[in-house]
């Protein structure tokens, strides 16, 4: 494949199947998870590699990006990411869905018109707005999206109705809700992540929807899932690699799913091609009392102790 820099990349074997549109399908060639920890394949602790900087087209100007994504109107775990990352960052992305389930999405949304730099629509976003048949919905994310359209105010709904549809490029790289293919696919498995990488047009690319901090790492061998945190790590430092392609999750602040119910947020840095994950504590109780005093179901209060 040839990315818009006009990088030629090649890291899966096309096998006999056909795809969604009709194309022959991709196939992983390795589906071996990555090791829970800093030195992997692929991944690792030391520095960036031989002179990438002279290598790689890149802006002039090296930001440092704080990335989040699904917070779902919850501010306690927003404003727990913001303190923990304050001073790493000079601007701030979101990949989708600032609101749905929690109860604070005018605080959310008013939050993000004001501070963050580009976010691009999430399901949620699209449900709460009537942009999205709620059909698709169980029955608590459509009590939740019909209480979410009834809260926001005019501003915040004419916000949320505007938001552009991923993947959205930024700088040298882009954000996106689900999938380079479709916004509201969820990338779980390195079978479902290696099916789009023929239409990755740049890496590192960005996305959520799954809430499952990680992503996948594309080399000429195959592809790697990169493993969430360990219950006790605050943070982990990734240094992306020339002869790979990334999918990277930065985890969901507000509605974690991976067994950790801590926030999850990364920092890029784009100067120093690093990636830093990162998760951080919030006052859950807080969040949870007000779930329940907006008469939201209780579910979406009680799995926020749990982290699914």
């Amino acid at each position: 494949m040839k990315l818009k820099n006009g990088k030629s990349f090649s890291c899966v074997a096309l096998l006999a199947g056909a795809s969604r549109d009709g194309r022959r399908a991709v196939q992983p060639i390795s589906t071996e998870p990555l090791v829970a920890g800093v030195l992997v394949a692929g991944l690792d602790s030391g520095g960036p590699g031989p002179d990438r900087r002279a290598s790689r087209d890149r802006s002039p100007t090296f930001v440092r990006y704080l990335i989040v994504s699904d917070i779902h109107a919850n501010w306690e775990a927003l404003e727990a990411v913001l303190q923990h990352a304050q001073g790493t960052y000079e601007k701030i992305l979101c990949c989708g869905d600032l609101v749905g389930y929690g109860a604070d999405p005018n605080r959310v949304v008013d939050w993000s018109r004001e501070a963050v730099t580009a976010v691009v629509r999430g399901n949620h976003d699209k449900a709460c707005v009537g942009l999205d048949d709620l059909e698709w919905f169980n029955p608590v994310a459509r009590t939740a999206a019909l209480w979410t359209e009834n809260a926001l105010t005019p501003e915040n709904l004419s916000y949320l109705r505007n938001l552009p549809k991923g993947p959205l490029t930024v700088d040298s790289f882009q954000i996106l809700h689900g999938s380079p293919l479709d916004e509201d696919e969820y990338l779980i498995s390195t079978l479902a992540a290696t099916q789009v990488t023929a239409y990755l047009e740049v890496s590192p690319s960005f996305f959520g929807h799954t809430h499952l901090q990680g992503g996948f790492v594309f080399r000429r061998t195959g592809v790697r899932r990169i493993e969430k945190l360990g219950a006790q790590v605050q943070q982990r430092v990734v240094h992306l690699k020339e002869d790979a392609l990334y999918l990277i999750n930065p985890g969901s602040v507000g509605q974690p799913r991976d067994g950790d119910p801590r926030a999850a947020y990364l920092i890029y840095d784009t100067g120093e091609h690093r990636l830093e994950y990162r998760r951080v504590s919030y006052p859950v109780a807080a969040a949870q009392a007000k779930i329940r005093n907006a008469g939201l179901p209780d579910v979406l209060a009680d799995r926020l102790a749990v982290g699914v």
